[in-house]
Parts: structure tokens; C-alpha cells; sequence
């Protein structure tokens, strides 16, 4: 094993509420080449923390997508509804350092007594101090006014002041689902992982997830947020949008439509297997080609429709 690879953990996150998509393949293909540029490593895990959204079968689905593009992990697939009793150790760690506390506030409650931060309304810890039982209500992580910065490596210098950009967070839902931001935080953490490379729709997460590795004391990986791939209507390609799933019958165009939209140079016909194009992409792997931006509209090809 190269000493690169022994530095470099990175890994690639999809959660099973729908196939992949083109979007979903671009974010792939960019932390699967970020990592084999360098000979480190690429996990992937399947986030289903989220049971009321997630399908099983969907899982499957996506792995099998995976490796007909080309994309092999290394290393077991982590899941997350598979790890909820280490996500309450966490908790309760934090909770023994008191930085949690219940919260029976309903959405609408929020919504109508808060302003609007950069991710929503701004919960001001209207339940704080009221010292209420955990049964039935949600848990929150109290923030504190300091600043959180980090430097992308593609979108830059980064700052944000939780306390007036976010508010108290949620960390278990009151319907007893662990929230995405605890999870990530001690699944990167578990997993080792030093690099994230995913789509810019997280870039204004990675503050709270700094914040909780700190309240944790988990190590900060290094952040790498790609423009997330649009549509023509200018709506990011989802379940939601009607985002079509990609086929294997058109994987080599396919990468090729992902690597333009990472701004990388695109490997000619010669190469007719994806695992070869890949290959190719990876040794010649630039992250300042990357467009430095939020969202970039998707080229369409044989597996996309011009929705």
C-alpha cells in the first residue's frame, strides 16, 4: 500500500430513495477520482438514516449501478439503520457534557416565532432551560456563538456563525430517528474518513458537522463541494424533479457527460469500458478544473431526458 493511500479515505454516501441519477453519478465519479488520483481509498455507505424514506431494495439497486459504471469500493458497505445504537453513544455523550436537551416545539411552531436563516428558520432554544423528558420530543445540540470556518477546495473559504445562520439543531427526531447530521458526523468519524467530496446542496451542513466533530472530539476530513447537476428548468435532478435513473447500457457516455461537467478531460473513444475510462480520468485528475460554483446544468445524453 502506497503512503498516499494509507492518508487518503474518501467515500461516496447515496441514500436509496430512488435509482441514481445523473447528478447522483457526477458526485461519484468526482470522489471516486479524487481518491484513486492518489491511490487512496473510496467506501461507500448507504445513508438510510431515514427509514420513512428509504427502500432496502433500492440499496441493492444502486451497488449494482455502481459496479456496471465502473465504480468499486473497497472495503464492506457501512449502513446506517444498521448502526443506531452507536449513533446514542454519541448522543448520550453529548448529553453527559450537557450540550443537548429536549425540545417539544412542532415545525409550525418554529416557523411561525423564528426567522429565516440560510437552511430554514433559526430556532432561538425556546426549550432550553425548560429541562424536558426525551420521550416523545426531539433532541437538539445547543450551539454557541463562535464561528465555524473551513476551506473548500473547490468553492473556497467558508464561514458561518451557527448561532445566528442555524440555531439549536436536531440530533434525533421525535419520531426517534437519529437526524443526517449526527450520523454523518460519527460515520466519517468511524470510517476514518480525512476527505468528503459531495455535492454543494451540503455545503452550508459541513459548519454543523465541523461543530459536532469538535464537540466530539472527531477529526475534521478535508471538504470538497462540486456544483450540484440542474436541470433545464434549473431545479437540481432528484426523486422530487423526476430525475430519470441512469442506465449501464450508456455508461461510457455517461462518464463522459459527468467528467465535462467536472470540468476534466474527456478520454476519446478508444476507451470502451468504463473501468478503462475511469482509469485514464483518474491519472489525469485536476481539482481546480472543477467549475467553482453551486449548481451546474447537466449535458443530456442517451440516459437523460431533457426535463
Amino acid at each position: 500500500m502506497t503512503e498516499a493511500s494509507t492518508q487518503y479515505i474518501g467515500r461516496f454516501a447515496p441514500s436509496p430513495t430512488g435509482p441514481l441519477h445523473f447528478g447522483s453519478l457526477v458526485a461519484a465519479v468526482a470522489s471516486f477520482l479524487d481518491a484513486r488520483a492518489v491511490g487512496g481509498q473510496w467506501l461507500v455507505r448507504i445513508e438510510d438514516v431515514d427509514s420513512t424514506r428509504c427502500k432496502p431494495e433500492l440499496a441493492q439497486e444502486i451497488l449494482a449501478t455502481l459496479q456496471a459504471f465502473g465504480l468499486v469500493w473497497n472495503g464492506d458497505i457501512l449502513v446506517q439503520t444498521q448502526r443506531t445504537s452507536r449513533y446514542q453513544q454519541a448522543l448520550d455523550r453529548l448529553a453527559t457534557l450537557q450540550l443537548t436537551y429536549a425540545c417539544s416545539c412542532s415545525r409550525r411552531e418554529i416557523a411561525d416565532s423564528s426567522l429565516l436563516g440560510i437552511d430554514g428558520p433559526v430556532y432561538r432554544g425556546v426549550c432550553r432551560d425548560k429541562k424536558l423528558d426525551t420521550a416523545g420530543n426531539a433532541i437538539r445540540l445547543r450551539v454557541a456563538p463562535a464561528e465555524i470556518c473551513f476551506d473548500d477546495r473547490v468553492q473556497g473559504r467558508q464561514c458561518q456563525q451557527l448561532e445566528r445562520d442555524i440555531g439549536d439543531f436536531v440530533l434525533k427526531r421525535r419520531d426517534g430517528l437519529f437526524a443526517y447530521q449526527l450520523a454523518v458526523v460519527i460515520d466519517d468519524g468511524d470510517q476514518n474518513i480525512t476527505h468528503v467530496v459531495r455535492g454543494a446542496d451540503l455545503l452550508d451542513s459541513t459548519a454543523r458537522q465541523i461543530y459536532l466533530q469538535q464537540a466530539l472530539a472527531l477529526p475534521e476530513p478535508r471538504y470538497l463541494h462540486i456544483p450540484v447537476i440542474t436541470n433545464s428548468a434549473g431545479q437540481k435532478l432528484s426523486k422530487q424533479t423526476l430525475a430519470p435513473a441512469i442506465s449501464a447500457n450508456d455508461a461510457c457516455a455517461l462518464l463522459r457527460d459527468a467528467l465535462r461537467c467536472l470540468g476534466q478531460a474527456v478520454p476519446d473513444d478508444g476507451f470502451i469500458t468504463p473501468t478503462a475510462m475511469l482509469a485514464s480520468a483518474a491519472s489525469t485528475w485536476k481539482v481546480e478544473a472543477i467549475p467553482r460554483g453551486r449548481a451546474a446544468t447537466g449535458r443530456h445524453t442517451a440516459g437523460m431526458d431533457e426535463s
